[in-house]
């Protein structure tokens, strides 16, 4: 099974227990992301001393504010690194509103141009904010693979699979007795774009909803996906692993 989002910096208790734990889960490959100058450098070095861990770095639209050209060289030079296999996340959050949108638009339009460049996957995050996330993705993102992180966009999810490079991962909400037209969202998806993801520490499924989540409880969602979508465990787990390979190259 593999683990398409996880912040391992956010999480406790320290890397190695988790890394351990996923590995004693089944977890083979986990994608840690970096949501900002220093949480990018903390996912490259989990990505150095774990084999089983990938770093994608950005600027999440919450850490967006003062976005400038220095900040666009630092990103990039992390981004040249070995072990970063995507870029962001990055996207627009209306909801929060951390950053000025100005500054949110100016990261994620870089954080596209980037992607573009290096051609790496690009990981979104949206937050009420979906009309004018989709926007800049169809005028900006053609041809680029693009990964609907912690899916929710259901009011738009035919307009969104209507697009042969956008990738779906699921995370532990799916699993959430309140979040039918999620689970239902998982059903319809193409096979060869869904992924399964833990954004841990957040958003823990049901089975260890009370407790903070963690890249080896990945393995609850997946099976929660598979049966929505009259699989076996070990049918989804082929298909996830075969498409995190496809999509990050590793």
């Amino acid at each position: 099974m593999i683990d398409s989002h996880t912040h391992l910096d956010s999480c406790k208790p320290e890397n190695e227990a988790l890394v351990g734990a996923a590995r004693a889960a089944g977890v083979t490959r986990m994608l840690t992301v970096g949501m900002d100058e220093a949480s990018n450098r903390s996912a490259l070095a989990a990505a150095e001393r774990f084999p089983e861990v990938f770093a994608a770095v950005g600027r999440h639209p919450n850490a967006a504010e003062g976005y400038d050209a220095s900040a666009e060289a630092d990103l990039e030079r992390l981004a040249a690194h070995e072990r970063c296999v995507a870029i962001g996340e990055t996207g627009l959050d209306y909801h929060h509103e951390r950053a000025p949108r100005a500054d949110q638009l100016r990261a994620f339009h870089h954080q596209i141009e980037l992607a573009r460049a290096l051609d790496r996957p690009l990981v979104i995050h949206t937050r009420a904010a979906e009309e004018d996330t989709l926007a800049v993705l169809r005028e900006r993102a053609a041809g680029l693979r693009v990964i609907l992180h912690c899916f929710s966009m259901t009011a738009n999810l035919d307009a969104c699979i209507e697009q042969p490079d956008w990738w779906f991962s699921f995370a532990g909400n799916v699993t959430y007795p309140s979040a039918a037209d999620l689970a239902a969202a998982a059903e319809r998806v193409p096979e060869d774009r869904l992924l399964v993801e833990t954004d841990a520490p957040y958003l823990s499924p049901q089975p260890v909803r009370k407790e903070r989540n963690e890249p080896g409880f990945v393995v609850h969602t997946a099976r929660f996906v598979a049966e929505r979508r009259g699989m076996t465990y070990e049918e989804l787990d082929r298909v996830v692993e075969r498409n995190a390979a496809t999509l990050f190259g590793w």
